[in-house]
């Protein structure tokens, strides 16, 4: 994945510290999105690397310069309109630090509000900040959502999730996915993309939570971050991912046997 880096041996200063933006956890935290950050910060003290968690609500001073950083999670159409305008506000400072560098994880309704606009199934249009070049469209009351064990196939390989969405997104003609899908619906049930990357950020439907079963994203996420803020110098020591990699598998397995059901 363009401005995502490869793991390899140990190597980074003293004292290092990661700094992260949790963005409305109040109200944007839909299907365990909160477990991003447990997964985050465990990585991070398991190799003595500070974690700082500053949870940034409605009208709370922000400055993306601060952190290292960014995640939001997913919200029904009424979260997403309680956060719309003050999200807005915070739009073009966000879009320069992504544009800069600054890693970011948006999922479900924080990933369909960081692109241009969601359109409601009455018409209605909930802004959003453009730091994907996307727009989510509800498709009518009546349609089927997208509801599933996803499995994707990305830059950094294999990532698992789970997905829950009745909104239908459409990348523009320059904007890179964040994976293809094997399983499941993906971004519109139709294109076979998911998600959308742009630099150090990712957006995806994919809940589940979906760091603590997908340990190399989340540790490219960190690796990014500090390197951004320490130099390109910094590695990250591998740690024993066994019961990440077995809830991985595990989850890939379910996608599979309902995908095979479904056929049948």
């Amino acid at each position: 994945m363009p401005g995502l880096f490869p793991l390899s041996s140990f190597l980074y200063p003293l004292h290092m510290e990661l700094r992260v933006a949790h963005l409305y956890p109040d109200v944007m935290n839909i299907y365990g999105d909160r477990g991003n950050v447990i997964a985050l910060r465990y990585r991070c003290e398991a190799r003595g690397i500070g974690f700082r968690l500053s949870e940034i609500n409605i009208g709370d001073p922000f400055d993306p310069a601060e952190f290292d950083l960014v995640l939001i999670g997913g919200g029904q159409d009424r979260e997403q309109r309680r956060i719309a305008d003050d999200l807005a506000a915070r739009g073009p400072a966000l879009r320069d630090a992504v544009d800069h560098g600054l890693p970011a994880l948006a999922v479900c309704g924080g990933f369909q509000l960081f692109g241009h606009r969601y359109v409601d199934h009455d018409g209605s249009i909930i802004p959003g900040i453009g730091v994907f070049d996307l727009e989510t469209r509800h498709p009518g009351p009546v349609a089927d959502r997208c509801i599933g064990d996803v499995v994707l196939e990305t830059e950094l390989g294999e990532v698992v999730g789970f997905e829950n969405h009745g909104g239908r997104t459409y990348l523009g003609l320059d904007q890179a996915p964040f994976g293809r899908v094997r399983r499941g619906f993906g971004n519109n049930a139709t294109d076979g993309f998911e998600g959308a990357r742009h630099n150090n950020a990712i957006g995806t439907y994919l809940h589940g939570s979906l760091l603590p079963k997908n340990p190399r994203l989340a540790d490219e996420l960190i690796l990014a971050a500090l390197r951004r803020r320490y130099g390109d110098a910094v590695e990250v020591t591998p740690l024993d991912d066994a019961p990440e990699r077995a809830a991985h598998q595990n989850a890939a397995a379910i996608a599979a046997r309902r995908s095979r059901a479904a056929k049948d």
